[in-house]
């Protein structure tokens, strides 16, 4: 191959990995978006963990309720 097929090549790459990674990351949040409309997670919550990050605060979300719901799936 010669100098110029290289660069071709190269920029080809270039555009269609920043492609990849553009419709990987609008579909990541989209997906937040969506997940927030329903109301199935509550981002909020987690934004307060940045403010009340001691050692005593409580958690945000209990563990008998996850295992739980694992174990209602199954």
């Amino acid at each position: 191959m010669d100098y110029e097929t290289l660069v071709n090549l190269q920029g080809y790459a270039k555009f269609f990995l920043i492609l990849a990674v553009f419709v990987i990351f609008y579909s990541y949040a989209y997906s937040i978006y969506k997940r927030d409309k329903k109301g199935e997670r509550n981002y909020e919550r987690y934004s307060d963990l940045v403010l009340d990050d001691s050692i005593s605060s409580n958690p945000l979300e209990s563990r008998e309720k996850n295992i739980e719901k694992i174990d209602k799936e199954n």
